[in-house]
């Protein structure tokens, strides 16, 4: 199946009150696990792409191999370029035949932000191109991506933004942030400003960036293997089944692929030193990643069973 436009899925979630995972890809594991996750659950997904994965693969690599797992699979994909960090790279990324595009101009400012994101908007919208632009920021540190503190959205000014740049979806900072280190005691969001935004921009679908729920059960496992990823903690997953009914249509996930693929791996070195065949440690790692995806289709976001 070629690769689709958010905009018939993001509304099907936003009526039926659950969300859809995004996640960051990099190899060709990371790829393989997440489709096979989706078939299972029969699940939309958006597979996206930052500036880290762009440099590390390459964009024709990680384009080919997106090829390659839809050629036998009628799921609907979603390709996506996360955090855009100018008009030039979404530019060659629509071109590249990306379905959807986020650009990143929360470091400007509102008028920066809204002059850079119609930009992008007038370009992608001429090839049938979603955008996704970003109001408020996020702290931590993912890829190239950080910020040292949290600027939360401003209920009005979302609605100006939207109405002034053009954008198809909109992510809202209300708490989140990137990494594995997302909170300092107990976990908070800010879910009365996200009814807030929400009811301003009825119907329109809102996204949350660093989402990852940490999962503790990868933590101890690197941990116990040699890791140190002490005090890590994530967003908690009850929080984001509530987000999803709360207008939030796609769910930004990548920490949690991260640490389950190098928990796994942790584990194998430790219980096999002999072996040396990456197919081996890669194969549990993918299977790691299909794991976790499958669990935050069917527990988290609620997309189970939708295609």
């Amino acid at each position: 199946m070629p690769l689709v436009s958010p905009g018939k899925l993001f509304e099907e979630a936003y009526q039926g009150g659950y969300a859809i995972g995004a996640f960051n890809v990099n190899n060709m594991e990371i790829i393989q696990g997440i489709i096979s996750a989706g078939e299972a659950e029969r699940s939309p997904l958006i597979l996206q792409v930052s500036a880290g994965a762009r440099k590390y693969a390459g964009q024709t690599y990680i384009k080919k191999l997106m090829e390659a797992a839809l050629e036998d699979s009628d799921l609907p994909v979603v390709l996506h370029l996360d955090h855009g960090q100018n008009f030039e790279i979404c530019e060659e990324v629509i071109k590249a035949g990306f379905t959807s595009v986020m650009i990143d101009g929360s470091h400007l400012s509102f008028e920066e932000n809204i002059a850079l994101t119609r930009q992008v908007v007038d370009c992608a919208h001429e090839q049938g191109v979603w955008v996704e632009a970003e109001l408020g920021r996020l702290a931590g540190v993912e890829d190239e991506v950080s910020s040292e503190e949290n600027v939360l959205t401003d209920p009005d000014e979302a609605l100006e933004f939207v109405e002034r740049s053009g954008c198809d979806s909109l992510a809202v900072a209300i708490g989140t942030s990137h990494g594995a280190y997302k909170f300092k005691g107990e976990a908070r969001l800010d879910f009365e400003r996200l009814e807030q935004i929400a009811a301003r921009l009825p119907g329109f679908p809102l996204v949350l960036h660093g989402a990852s729920s940490v999962l503790p059960e990868y933590v101890r496992m690197a941990n116990d293997f040699g890791g140190k990823v002490s005090g890590a903690s994530g967003v908690p997953e009850d929080f984001l089944r509530k987000a999803a009914a709360s207008g939030v249509c796609k769910i930004n996930i990548d920490t949690d692929i991260r640490l389950a693929m190098t928990a796994v791996i942790r584990r194998y070195f430790h219980e096999k030193p002999e072996e040396f065949d990456p197919r081996k440690y890669l194969g549990q790692a993918r299977e790691a990643v299909r794991d976790m995806v499958r669990h935050k289709i069917k527990n988290v976001l609620g997309s189970s069973g939708r295609v």
